[in-house]
């Protein structure tokens, strides 16, 4: 069973993620406050989302140019580093990014409901 990529992405996902990554994913949605989780490539390209199709390109776009350019500068600031998560806070937002050399994982949710 391939996970369905509500996206509108044009890259298919892998065949099959392991049941571990779907429980995981499942309890994070479960959350309150948590208004979409997106599994993006390292590229930009989104494989998994609960976000509606035009918010999963925005995201996807933004916080992968942004997680490349926080890499970065963790690295030039000591090159024995990594970068291993960022967390961005707004009024309305809270966006927590765990970054992987492939993939980075996007959790979006509203603060005052969590």
């Amino acid at each position: 069973q391939r996970p369905a990529v509500r996206s509108g992405a044009r890259r298919r996902a892998p065949p099959a993620m392991s049941s571990e990554v779907e429980e995981t994913l499942r309890r994070i949605q479960s959350h309150r406050g948590v208004k979409g989780v997106l599994i993006v490539s390292a590229a930009g390209v989104p494989i998994r989302s609960d976000l509606d199709p035009d918010e999963t390109t925005t995201y996807a776009a933004l916080l992968s140019q942004l997680a490349a350019k926080a890499s970065s500068v963790v690295r030039t600031l000591d090159e024995t580093d990594e970068l291993t998560f960022f967390r961005i806070r707004s009024k309305k937002h809270e966006i927590m990014v765990a970054p992987d050399p492939e993939y980075l994982l996007i959790v979006v949710q509203r603060p005052s409901e969590s």
